[in-house]
């Protein structure tokens, strides 16, 4: 479905966390006042569900865009008019979120819940992409093409598994250094003519085991494999739109190399995000160096801020 489809008025947010207020009597899991993160959503039928590839559901974009709950309900209306909520079947910028329980998360108290819906979405896609999908081996190398929050993520995950080397590849040299400090062991910034294949196979001595596209420039992909060694895998996250083709040099592949596309750091959740949180109160995952916080008032400055680069993850606080 065309994102211009979405049926509207709609409520969106989709990297929700916050405290229960109140649970159905069927609900096991979480009860009033536990800290919870709110994840995508899966059907739990389909054939990729039934094998546990919960991220790849088959049913997953009209589970998280329609703005309904499967059964075409909404949960929301104005007068005698729907409102379509049930955004990734959350809806997190309502003043109230309504989750189905196996969507729902809980964390560990001590944990700034202000933080944590990063995880949700940013966190999982980005070092899920890397601990999940990639699986590298310490030594490893590892080129990350943009360092936004996912791949920023990414790295800091990176990091963790023993990759060397990192590198983060940016035009915004203010992002770059951040990635420096946050572990890259190179940066290159590709605003300025430099070639960067050229200079990640000097730095990597050929090549990298694994490389990291979250730009969903089809240039930007075609040198994330250029940059793979044989045997390496590329993989992709950029959104890109439908019918956005890329040129791949066919032979290039043929020496083993892979692209795999990736949603959600093919993640499950409940497991996932915990890892993640222990990660972040260890030190080892420092997302408060990415997060600049915004008031519910102030969503439209913190689009622009983003789109200009000078905010890398903005978080919106509902108001109480």
């Amino acid at each position: 479905m065309p994102i211009t489809a979405r049926p509207t008025p709609a409520v969106f947010g989709h990297e929700g966390a916050g405290v229960v207020a109140a649970v159905g009597a069927g609900v096991t899991s979480v009860k009033p006042g536990d800290h919870v993160v709110m994840s995508f959503p899966w059907c739990g039928a389909c054939a990729n569900c039934r094998r546990q590839d919960i991220a790849h559901c088959q049913k997953s974009w009209d589970w998280k865009m329609m703005g309904t709950r499967p059964d075409g309900s909404t949960l929301m209306r104005k007068g005698a008019a729907p409102v379509y909520s049930a955004f990734f079947q959350q809806s997190s910028f309502a003043t109230y979120a309504i989750s189905q329980e196996r969507f729902v998360v809980k964390v560990r108290g001590d944990a700034p819940l202000a933080l944590l819906g990063v995880f949700a979405c940013s966190g999982q896609t980005g070092a899920g992409a890397v601990l999940n999908s990639m699986q590298p081996q310490p030594g490893d190398g590892i080129a990350v093409f943009g360092v936004g929050a996912v791949g920023l993520l990414a790295l800091m995950a990176a990091k963790i598994a023993g990759c060397d080397p990192i590198i983060a590849i940016d035009v915004h040299e203010a992002r770059l250094a951040l990635a420096r400090e946050l572990g890259a062991t190179h940066t290159i910034n590709s605003s300025g003519g430099t070639d960067a294949v050229t200079e990640i196979r000097k730095v990597s001595g050929g090549g990298v085991r694994f490389s990291l596209e979250t730009s969903a420039l089809p240039a930007v992909l075609r040198a994330a494999v250029d940059v793979l060694a044989p045997s390496g895998t590329c993989v992709l996250l950029g959104s890109a739109r439908p019918g956005t083709e890329a040129a791949i040099d066919m032979p290039f592949l043929q020496f083993g190399r892979k692209i795999h596309g990736v949603i959600q750091g093919e993640s499950r959740p409940g497991d996932f995000i915990p890892r993640l949180v222990d990660y972040l109160m260890d030190g080892r995952m420092p997302i408060e160096r990415i997060v600049t916080f915004y008031e519910l008032a102030d969503i439209n400055q913190a689009a622009a801020d983003s789109a200009k680069g000078t905010t890398i993850k903005p978080v919106i606080r509902m108001p109480r």
